[in-house]
């Protein structure tokens, strides 16, 4: 894991997400002030434990992007049952322990009323303990992740394997081919969807030539690079993250992979990921998400939200699904229709009122927390790069079950 002091933590954040706004509260730890204050009941707390630096850095400035967001159109409205809502945030670090420690700040020191945040599953089991169990705090994990996650009171706001894999993986082998190679990182995550994507290819009359994982932080891969082509492989199914997910595709590229007639396949590139090498390492690279930028052509809402980041945070880290984005913005508004709706923010009355939760409009479209499963039905689209862009291929005919729990 990348080690960054305290104060290339400062320049980091200062570049990628700005410091307007935000007090530090101790190295690693920030609060966004609300711009008014109700003195006699005080603010509604929100804890976001996030990965800023680290290998997964990357990810977390647009999701505290996202938040800051949310919190500001909430309290520009009037805040929540006339309180405003204060937005306190720590960097995980890319790191578990880290992320215990920052759960714990949040929980015990801050004590919030609810906890948004972590990127990878091995971040959201290593931190749900302290949060849920021991805590006894709303915990809404905001990433497409492998699905299994059933824990009382911790509600899921990413898609699930079903969501990204049911229709994507049959159009894929139909569109690009039978012979698939499944490449990931070495955790949860990619060994999971592997899982579900391999038999569900097989299911579907595709075939997996070959499947391996690699540490977290490699990032040289001549040797897989040499058994995708000696294998005759139609499509590759990438799930290596960063900081290897760029090189990866960098080096199947240079040994002609795509020049021979090989596809991409990703469940996490978004318009972001895009960016991180040239267009032609990309190209052709399809992916099934709950959210692209194309989608603002047909849906008003989406195109309003990612106005709306843009003016208040730039295009240096957008809006997008793959980064978690999409999944944040929904875990906040889910949140405040259910703690308007009861009134209260005590954990199990809200939780209670998260159970059927909807939205009539957000990223993608609308959504509903599936009763007694505590995950979302939600649109998905099925799309592919094209000139470092992102076009919609196909889109589902409805909201998609979870199918979890």
């Amino acid at each position: 894991m990348n080690k960054v002091n305290s104060q290339n933590r400062r320049s980091f954040l200062k570049r990628g997400l700005g410091l307007g706004g935000l007090l530090a509260t101790g190295a690693g730890s920030w609060v966004v002030l609300p711009e008014w204050a109700n003195a006699a009941e005080g603010p509604i707390k929100v804890g976001m434990p996030v990965d800023l630096t680290g290998g997964l850095g990357v990810v977390g400035a647009p999701m505290v992007n996202t938040a800051k967001l949310v919190v500001k159109q909430i309290n520009d409205a009037g805040g929540l049952l006339g309180r405003p809502v204060q937005l306190f945030i720590e960097d995980t670090a890319t790191n578990e322990n880290a992320g215990v420690t920052a759960a714990r700040k949040l929980v015990q020191r801050d004590r919030v009323d609810l906890v948004v945040g972590g990127v990878a599953s091995s971040m959201r089991n290593a931190i749900k303990d302290s949060i849920v169990s021991r805590g006894k705090t709303l915990y809404m994990y905001p990433s497409p992740y492998e699905g299994g996650e059933c824990t009382a009171d911790l509600f899921c706001t990413g898609p699930t394997p079903a969501q990204q894999c049911d229709e994507f993986i049959p159009w894929l082998i139909k569109a690009r081919g039978k012979r698939i190679a499944i490449v990931g990182s070495n955790y949860i995550w990619p060994h999971k969807v592997g899982a579900y994507a391999k038999n569900l290819i097989q299911k579907s009359g595709g075939e997996v030539v070959y499947e391996e994982f690699f540490p977290l932080d490699q990032i040289e891969f001549s040797s897989a690079v040499n058994k995708i082509r000696s294998t005759k492989t139609e499509v590759v199914f990438n799930m290596i993250i960063a900081p290897g997910g760029g090189p990866f595709f960098k080096q199947l590229y240079s040994a002609g992979f795509s020049k021979e007639g090989g596809h991409l396949a990703c469940l996490y590139y978004d318009e972001n990921a895009l960016l991180s090498s040239q267009p032609a390492e990309f190209e052709g690279l399809a992916n099934c998400l709950d959210y692209f930028r194309v989608v603002d052509a047909i849906d008003p809402t989406s195109a309003r939200i990612q106005a709306a980041y843009e003016a208040m945070h730039g295009k240096s880290t957008r809006f997008a699904a793959g980064n978690q984005s999409t999944g944040v913005y929904r875990a906040l508004k889910l949140w405040e229709t259910a703690v308007k709706e009861c009134g209260s923010v005590d954990r199990a009355v809200v939780a209670s009122a998260l159970d059927h939760a909807k939205l009539t409009e957000g990223p993608g479209g609308p959504c509903a927390m599936v009763p007694g499963k505590r995950h979302v039905k939600m649109n998905m689209y099925i799309a592919a790069a094209r000139n470092g862009q992102f076009e919609l291929i196909e889109r589902s005919k409805g909201l998609v079950d979870p199918r979890e729990c």
